[in-house]
């Protein structure tokens, strides 16, 4: 499909600056087959059913930008996915000052070889010393805020907690699966009550789910991989949800395409540790999931792509229409959407 097909008019102060405080108090438009509700984060149990399970990702949020210097020329880098212990890729500004065999000095100690410069441009870093990358991250890193939040304001203290989930347990990635940061234990503990189910499973988002689509037509844009996992016991549970008659609830795009990774052509989760670039447009036959909580994408992105997959073009394009005029926020910090195709 031609990606022009996925634009639409955005105004800039609909992108979310700040979450919403407490974080369930965002708004989410809940589009139910072709029907639309205006509802809020907290009523999200009211829209599940007992036996529904909603699966988290729980990926950490690491540090991953970086600022140095090469010489007098300044670098900077935002990792974006783990090639071993010492090693990550990373999409590099400045890149035409940094040359295959130099070193950046990122400060506070924290030095790294450019080892090899791939073919979309980006690098491998290779980061000198014995302590682990996550400890020097920490010590020279600043969250890796979205490019459309980082142009507006500067990253802040406030942002290494807003930008983490409830559910961060395994350090990884340089993006937060965003829809899950609008759950608190107390929604938690309403979803339980209401008989909903909870799972985890592991996608490290990586820094090209940012990156801009710049081809004319989906089939020419290639998607950046990312490591996932989905253990053996989640993957029986969920395929024992959908057995006994409930749904499989997505929470956040990542969890989405990894689950559909995962996914067996009838529909069985089977268990999955390794790489997926999976790049779901309309036209795709969904497997595993039977809707998703997600926030509200950007124009031309592959995220809006995927939730016209799920619910049609048209559907989305008139939920978004709707969500703009009635001053839903957009996107990271953003307000939410429940998005259940009709089965």
């Amino acid at each position: 499909m031609r990606v022009d097909a996925f634009d639409f008019d955005l105004p800039n102060e609909r992108i979310a600056l700040r979450p919403a405080r407490p974080r369930d108090a965002a708004r989410m438009l809940v589009v139910d087959g072709g029907t639309m509700v205006d509802a809020g984060v907290t009523d999200l149990p009211a829209w599940l059913r007992p036996g529904d399970c909603l699966v988290f990702n729980d990926t950490r949020v690491i540090p991953a930008q970086l600022e140095g210097w090469r010489g007098e020329a300044k670098i900077g880098a935002t990792l974006h996915k783990r090639i071993d212990l010492r090693r990550w890729q990373a999409f590099i500004r400045n890149a035409k000052r940094l040359r295959v065999g130099e070193t950046v000095d990122f400060g506070a100690g924290v030095e790294a070889l450019a080892e090899e410069r791939l073919a979309d441009g980006s690098f491998i870093l290779a980061f000198a010393g014995d302590e682990p990358v996550e400890v020097l991250l920490e010590r020279a890193g600043t969250m890796p805020l979205p490019p459309y939040i980082a142009g507006k304001r500067p990253t802040d203290e406030d942002d290494r907690s807003d930008y983490q989930t409830m559910f961060a347990r395994e350090d990884g990635a340089v993006a937060a699966p965003t829809a899950a940061l609008h759950f608190t234990p107390k929604l938690i503990e309403a979803l339980a009550a209401a008989g909903i189910a909870s799972e985890t499973l592991t996608l490290h988002v990586g820094a090209g789910t940012f990156l801009p689509v710049k081809a004319d037509d989906t089939e020419d844009h290639v998607m950046h991989a990312e490591w996932g996992r989905i253990d053996a016991d989640t993957a029986a549970r969920l395929n024992a949800v959908r057995a006994a008659g409930g749904r499989v609830i997505a929470v956040g795009t990542t969890s989405l395409r990894l689950l559909e990774s995962a996914a067996q052509d009838d529909g069985i989760i089977v268990p999955f540790a390794g790489d997926t670039a999976i790049f779901i447009t309309p036209g795709y036959r969904f497997k595993a999931i039977d809707g998703l909580m997600t926030n509200f994408h950007l124009p031309r992105s592959t995220l809006f792509m995927l939730v016209s997959a799920l619910m049609g073009l048209e559907t989305m394009q008139a939920a978004y229409a709707h969500a703009i005029e009635e001053g839903y926020r957009f996107y990271s910090y953003g307000d939410a959407s429940l998005l259940l195709p009709p089965r």
